[in-house]
C-alpha cells in the first residue's frame, strides 16, 4: 500500500473525500472542514485498485512542529492500510523537512489507529467540531 502527496490537479477528489467524511458522515458543518491552510499544507493521498482516491491527510508545520490533521478514510475502504500508509507519507514529509516531532488531534474512535502507529497522547479529551479528540504526539 502506497501513498503519494497531491497536487492542485487531485484538490477536487481530496475535498470531496473529505466532505463525505467529515460533513456528510461525521456532522461536521460545512464551513468548519476547508480551512486557509489547506493553501499552504503538504497534502497525502492514497488511492485504491480502481485509481480512486480513498485516504487523504495533511501536513502543516506550526511552532517548528509538524501537525498532522484532515485525516479521511473512505467508509468502505477503512482496515486496508490506505489511512496507515497517508500518515506514513505525511511523517515522510515532516522527516524530510527536518521536523523531530508529530502531533496531531486524534478522534476518540481512531485512538489505536494512532498509537500502534506509534503516537502517544498527551493531555485530556476535549471537543472539537462536536467531536471528542485527544492530542497525540510522536517523535520521528
Amino acid at each position: 500500500m502506497n501513498a503519494r502527496l497531491a497536487t492542485a490537479a487531485d484538490w477536487p477528489v481530496v475535498a470531496a473525500l473529505r466532505t463525505r467524511v467529515f460533513v456528510e458522515e461525521q456532522g461536521v458543518p460545512a464551513e468548519m472542514e476547508q480551512d486557509v491552510h489547506d493553501a499552504t499544507a503538504v497534502h497525502a493521498l492514497a488511492e485504491d485498485d480502481e485509481g480512486r482516491v480513498v485516504a487523504t491527510g495533511r501536513l502543516l508545520v506550526r511552532d517548528g512542529r509538524a501537525v498532522i490533521g484532515r485525516m479521511a478514510v473512505d467508509a468502505a475502504a477503512r482496515g486496508h492500510g490506505y489511512g496507515a500508509a497517508v500518515l506514513a507519507e505525511l511523517q515522510r514529509q515532516a522527516a524530510a523537512l527536518g521536523l523531530a516531532e508529530v502531533e496531531l488531534h486524534a478522534q476518540l474512535t481512531a485512538r489505536g489507529f494512532y498509537e500502534r502507529a506509534g503516537y502517544t497522547a498527551v493531555g485530556d479529551v476535549y471537543e472539537e467540531a462536536g467531536i471528542s479528540h485527544l492530542t497525540m504526539r510522536k517523535r520521528l
